[in-house]
């Protein structure tokens, strides 16, 4: 599974799971079936011609079933709950390291350069400190394209 797959995995549950892994099944690219509905496609112009992005799940879509459970989860929520388990201070709202360490994820240089390129950062890897606000900022942006309610202190002006 993908980083993203995984957080969002993580912040969703199971069902986002299954939908974050579905884009990475095979090489090929191909027209997910979260654009389609069940007799095919579903007319909306929106969800079936918008590009969907290497190492992020496709947007939910209104009225999908077994997807619309993780439709209006409360990210900043979930995030709390992780963070009052832990036994550190972590600056999980600013910080992509702390964001994935939260996650019990690899927050490693490596990992966060895979993440940049799943989400199609085309930055100067080595300016780290402008790699990471990014990757944050975009983490939480596909967290509120895929359903999530985020809270506006998680969000990035």
């Amino acid at each position: 599974m993908s980083i993203f797959g995984s957080i969002m995995s993580k912040i969703f549950g199971g069902a986002a799971s299954a939908q974050a892994a579905a884009p990475y099944a095979s090489e090929t690219p191909s027209v997910s079936a979260a654009a389609q509905g069940r007799d095919g496609p579903t007319g909306s112009a929106s969800s079936a011609a918008a590009p969907l992005m290497s190492g992020a799940p496709p947007p939910v879509a209104e009225g999908q079933a077994g997807v619309a459970g993780q439709a209006n989860v409360d990210i900043g929520q979930v995030l709390a709950d992780l963070a009052a388990g832990k036994g550190q201070t972590l600056d999980y709202k600013h910080s992509i390291v702390d964001l994935l360490k939260l996650l019990d994820l690899d927050n490693s240089l490596q990992a966060r350069k895979q993440l940049a390129d799943e989400l199609h950062y085309t930055g100067d890897k080595e300016d780290l400190a402008t790699m990471n606000v990014w990757l944050h900022k975009q983490v939480v942006q596909k967290l509120a394209e895929n359903g999530g309610k985020v809270p506006d202190d998680l969000k990035h002006a």
